[in-house]
């Protein structure tokens, strides 16, 4: 099938890069822009971002021919794009600069397309993608080699679905959703029924499964559908690789989940939550509006709105901070506990052995 080249720009001068990113201009108007690269390797053609001060030193030597950074950073050694928000400029700069070819509408011969499914205006549609019966795509979205949707699943408009997605039955994808390879939409919940005998009976897994608009799901991610109901991801989140959310679990918008987060049956996940990598949430219990769990803290129980937990079990950051500081120091301070008990110890022995203050 042709590819179709996104309309990539030959260059921009600084003057109306800083326009269309809404910078102030420090420097050079008329500098020409290619390219978008990191502060150690940018060169004149070249504008690089700069938020955290930690890259300081590379700030004051970088060749970047101009650097996106805040209204407060300290000067650059080049132009400059001032930024009230100079992350999301940088993204925006990113985007304007992107030369990943966007594969033209089409649907490629190798395809199996049930016949009564309904293909958009504009999709493009790889060797080996299978959509099965009943299934629809939305306009101008785009289903890379490999790609299985299932029977009566339904994909919106202007979605990118990478190679080995897996969308199964009944699924529901949004609009302007990017699912990353490998990722499995709708795999059954892990539901299973004791038998007297102590063997397992599989739950059939026949609940729905939703994913809102402009939501990111991230690389060999796996969403489970519950045996009843729905499991439910909102608008706007994005979701990092290789994480697990199980059956009839709901997540709210605008919600982050970092790599190797685990969610457990039946949790609800508020709107604008925060999970860092690793991050194990337990089956039915809440996570507040705007909470964040750090880095591998285990979340047994529900968490309050706007609160940041930390460890196993999950407790209040800053109690974690300074217990966290006291974990190096226990083998010592058990000495220090066993030396006094023994100094105790002598003490009472001594005044057990000493005449008693009787007036005598």
């Amino acid at each position: 099938m042709p590819v179709r080249r996104n309309a990539i720009l030959a260059g921009l001068k600084l003057r109306e890069l800083s326009e269309r990113l809404g910078c102030r201009l420090e420097g050079d108007g008329d500098l020409e822009i290619v390219r978008v690269a990191g502060l150690d390797h940018a060169g004149p053609d070249a504008v690089s971002f700069f938020a955290n001060p930690r890259y300081g030193a590379a700030l004051r030597t970088t060749r970047a021919g101009a650097v996106i950074l805040g209204e407060d950073a300290p000067a650059a050694c080049c132009a400059m794009l001032r930024s009230r928000h100079p992350y999301l400029a940088f993204a925006d700069a990113v985007r304007l600069f992107d030369e990943t070819p966007r594969p033209a509408p089409g649907i490629a011969p190798q395809a199996v397309v049930a016949a009564d499914a309904s293909i958009g205006p504009e999709v493009h549609i790889a060797p080996f993608v299978v959509i099965g019966a009943g299934a629809s795509i939305g306009a101008r979205s785009i289903l890379h080699a490999f790609v299985s949707i299932g029977p009566g699943a339904r994909v919106g408009d202007d979605c990118v679905l990478h190679s080995h997605v897996a969308v199964r039955e009944r699924v529901v994808i949004g609009h302007r959703v990017v699912i990353q390879n490998g990722a499995v939409v709708g795999s059954d919940g892990y539901g299973f029924a004791r038998r007297p005998d102590g063997t397992h009976q599989k739950i059939p897994q026949i609940g729905g499964l939703v994913v809102e608009d402009d939501v990111e799901i991230g690389a060999n991610t796996t969403i489970d559908r519950p045996a009843v109901g729905e499991t439910r991801i909102g608008a706007g989140t994005k979701i990092d690789n290789l994480v697990q959310i199980a059956h009839g679990v709901t997540v709210g918008r605008n919600v982050l989940l970092a790599a190797q987060v685990g969610v457990a049956g039946s949790a609800t996940i508020e709107d604008d939550v925060t999970l860092a990598g690793q991050v194990g949430v337990a089956g039915h219990l809440t996570i507040g509006r705007g909470a964040s769990a750090t880095a591998q803290t285990g979340i047994p129980n529900s968490v309050d709105a706007n609160t940041m937990v930390s460890g196993y079990p999950a407790i209040d950051n800053r109690e974690w901070l300074k217990a966290s500081a006291v974990f190096r120091r226990l083998p010592e301070l058990r000495r220090a506990l066993a030396a006094l008990e023994r100094r105790l110890a002598d003490l009472e022995a001594r005044l057990g052995g000493a005449p008693e203050a009787d007036g005598r």
